[in-house]
């Protein structure tokens, strides 16, 4: 019921965030390369631009930092350094890859999560705020 909820109330702007992990995720699992410096390296540059844009984010306050959000600012640095490491030589146009397979994967990953949120979003009866009573 709660994964429904969070699917129904997706804004656009997030609907756009889960498809870059989507299409991160999909080139990821067709072009995985277990070399271990590449996701030392995305660790380290995760570390460093994460905790720089923490910073620029939340200044030196903590109180009332919030997890996703945070989470976030670490994890974006970490899928695109893996990713520029990964589809390096690989033939990519920008982040497009060089096969229409892969390309049929990442795109339609992309519009099955969009449709799928968009007929949850139509189908699904008002759900109950949180905190509402019954």
């Amino acid at each position: 019921m709660a994964l429904l909820r969070y699917c129904v109330q997706l804004s656009a702007d997030r609907v756009v965030l889960w498809c870059y992990l989507i299409w991160y995720a999909v080139v990821v699992a067709l072009y995985f390369d277990p070399t271990p410096s590449i996701w030392l390296n995305a660790l380290g540059i995760s570390a460093v631009i994460g905790f720089a844009l923490f910073l620029s984010v939340n200044g030196a306050r903590v109180s009332g930092v919030q997890l996703w959000p945070t989470v976030r600012l670490f994890l974006m640095p970490f899928c695109v350094s893996s990713f520029a490491a990964l589809i390096k030589g690989q033939g990519f146009w920008v982040i497009v890859p060089p096969s229409s397979a892969a390309r049929w994967a990442c795109v339609g990953a992309c519009v099955g999560f969009v449709l799928g949120v968009r007929l949850l979003k139509h189908f699904a009866a008002p759900l109950p705020t949180t905190g509402a009573r019954m």
